[in-house]
């Protein structure tokens, strides 16, 4: 198993079985290998003891262990090392597979699922891994409460199982904090596709010029993927119109491809002409060297015609699928859970619930929905004035501080009301974080109670929200998208903002639907 793996071991391998891989000790099953790792708040060293009194047979670690009771192999990087045992645990699973790599600070996973639905249309057995679910066959599978990468071996146990289904390609998402934890690293990438690099996690990475580093892995990886029988495109798919190109142009290896919404960009492979936005979706045609088509989706905002095009990139361009694969899987596409999502219970105004956690994203859902209000469907009765836009979203505890004041002052300027909430506070003072936005409203000519407004309970500011709409205007709720669950303190409380969008309007309009779930922050007036 430690044969031919590109780490570095400075001691002898004992022969033994190994019947699993386990990172929790709580988790570790008779014959595991342990595999302690250092985190920013635990350390999987201090739950050796624990690992081998469970039926642990070897454990690696990065620091010394001269007490441990089975054998004990030290490498200098135990995620570098977690991600080769666990490919090769399962055999290499993505040197039998076409394996497409999805990364980008926003639209990642509207884009892997484009790929995805284009490649079930050009009739190819294809999976998907991302930060929603994993689908193999008609198996779905969820990975996880919050959007990251799952683990190595979680990713290479569902890569073998696609393997095992008879799949021959998958999609495959990969955040930053997925790239620099090496999760997906030894996936053995074929194609590698970016949306955008914008200002997201800089708490993690610490730059943003690290966090571009770390999206650049998965372009960089492509050279480090190994020979397939069925062949090795080795091409990056770049967006030319993101401030990212020119670094990732730098590192990505092999042939590549750029996309840009700018007719005759130059250096672009793919472009957009003919775009025509409507609230229930995008038309638009797709140029490039000896390719054109109409396209049409169900997608609404200029952001996802830039998606539509990389996914033709990693199709059309990248793997030569033909044209009508692409039409027929962009048309197939409705849309992803929490992604633009709306919530119609029959009232008289638009709501709905978006993914947006940060500036860039949230700067794009409001001026999408801003361009709704201006072409409402005839069903809705005319508003006395222009529709307006109420936006509901809050800003993470212990993550990137400086979005907080960023997405506020973004809300201030595209917005017309703003209600500024809990979002996965953790262990920091809601009030503080809610102080910290006001701010930002405030510094944008933002007026708290007249144009914002601040409501600890997202419950309660959802409500707020669906109370003040007028015929003609447009809630939307964003941050939470699909997630199912929202932290205070280190517990996570069951929340979906779809159940509390569809729970106030039910209220409203005095018709049956969900109760409005409840949080530590349920019985807190409004502030």
């Amino acid at each position: 198993m430690f044969q031919g793996l590109p780490f570095q071991i400075n001691q002898a391998v004992p022969d033994i079985v190994i019947t699993g891989l386990a990172l929790d000790s709580r988790e570790v099953q008779p014959g595991n290998l342990f595999v302690a790792l250092k985190g920013d708040h635990t350390d999987g060293h201090r739950f050796i003891p624990q690992a081998v009194e469970r039926g642990a047979l070897a454990v690696i670690g990065s620091q010394s262990c001269p007490e441990c009771q089975v054998p004990y192999i030290q490498v200098e990087d135990t995620r570098l090392a977690l991600a080769h045992l666990s490919a090769a645990f399962y055999r290499f699973p993505g040197r039998q597979l076409t394996v497409v790599g999805v990364t980008g600070t926003d639209g990642k996973t509207t884009t892997a699922n484009l790929i995805y639905q284009i490649m079930l249309s050009a009739g190819l057995p294809t999976g998907i891994i991302s930060t929603v679910n994993a689908t193999i066959g008609d198996q779905v599978l969820d990975t996880g409460l919050h959007v990251t990468t799952p683990e190595a071996p979680d990713i290479q146990r569902y890569l073998a199982r696609m393997v095992a289904a008879g799949l021959t390609h998958v999609v495959l998402e990969a955040t930053s904090h997925g790239l620099a934890q090496h999760r997906v690293t030894a996936c053995e990438f074929d194609v590698t596709v970016v949306t955008n690099v914008t200002h997201e996690h800089l708490d993690y990475h610490g730059s943003f010029e690290a966090y571009l580093q770390a999206k650049g892995r998965l372009f960089a990886s492509l050279a480090e993927t190994h020979p397939k029988l069925h062949g090795n495109p080795r091409t990056a798919v770049l967006n030319l119109d993101d401030s990212s190109y020119q670094y990732l142009q730098g590192v990505a290896t092999g042939r590549q491809i750029a996309y840009s919404l700018e007719p005759g960009e130059p250096g672009a492979s793919l472009y957009a002409t003919d775009v025509v936005e409507e609230p229930d979706g995008l038309s638009f045609s797709v140029n490039g060297p000896n390719l054109e088509f109409p396209v049409h989706s169900s997608l609404v905002g200029l952001f996802n015609v830039s998606n539509c095009l990389a996914a033709v990139g990693a199709t059309v361009s990248a793997l030569g699928l033909p044209v009508e694969a692409a039409q027929a899987g962009i048309a197939a596409m409705q849309g992803v859970p929490g992604r633009m999502e709306r919530i119609d219970l029959g009232q008289d105004f638009i709501a709905i619930v978006d993914f947006a956690h940060t500036p860039n994203a949230l700067r794009r859902a409001l001026e999408t929905v801003r361009e709704i209000t201006r072409h409402l469907p005839g069903a809705l009765p005319p508003a006395a004035a222009p529709g307006r836009v109420i936006v509901v979203f809050g800003s993470a505890g212990l993550r990137d501080r400086q979005k907080r004041r960023m997405m506020a002052e973004v809300s201030a300027d595209l917005a017309d009301i703003t209600i500024l909430t809990a979002e996965d506070p953790r262990t920091e003072s809601l009030d503080e974080i809610l102080a910290e936005m006001a701010r930002g409203a405030e510094a944008q000519g933002g007026i708290e109670g007249q144009t914002f407004w601040r409501i600890p309970d997202r419950g309660a500011a959802i409500r707020f929200a669906v109370g003040l709409a007028r015929p003609g205007d447009l809630v939307v709720a964003c941050g939470k998208g699909h997630e199912q669950s929202m932290c205070f303190e280190e517990k996570e409380y069951p929340w979906d903002d779809r159940t509390a969008m569809h729970a106030a309007l039910a209220e409203r309009l005095g018709v049956p639907g969900p109760g409005m779930p409840e949080l530590p922050t349920s019985k807190r007036l409004p502030g």
